[in-house]
């Protein structure tokens, strides 16, 4: 069983940026999509992120993060990272990698996440 460690998250001011780490016990390089996802407070986890590879790469984003935030993936170092640029309190919330597959499944068991913390 793969395990995904998540790291980087931290406390910032509104503006700033931050990059997260998610590093997987095992290979990633034949997983077609990685992603990232987000849950707040009293919220469900949603979807923020993701890469797929395979030939050609490909991201998508969550609107709300278009244009600020960047996926990418490093299959030597079995490794997805997510940079965050312009961060703002809505961001707020634990970040968590994880595999999909269909449209609800996902590969592995849940990390702990990292926690990012944006004040305004």
């Amino acid at each position: 069983q793969v395990h995904l460690v998540e790291s980087g998250g931290g406390l910032v001011q509104a503006g700033g940026s931050l990059r997260l780490s998610c590093v997987a016990s095992g290979s990633i390089s034949s997983l077609n999509r990685m992603g990232w996802y987000r849950q707040a407070p009293g919220k469900q986890r949603d979807l923020v992120a993701v890469i797929t590879s395979g030939g050609s790469t490909n991201t998508n984003y969550a609107d709300s993060v278009k244009g600020r935030f960047t996926i990418s993936r490093d299959n030597a170092k079995n490794t997805v990272y997510l940079q965050m640029n312009s961060l703002k309190p809505e961001d707020t919330a634990v970040y968590y990698c994880n595999a999909p597959y269909g449209s609800t499944r996902f590969l592995f068991s849940w990390g702990q996440g990292t926690q990012v913390t944006v004040s305004s």
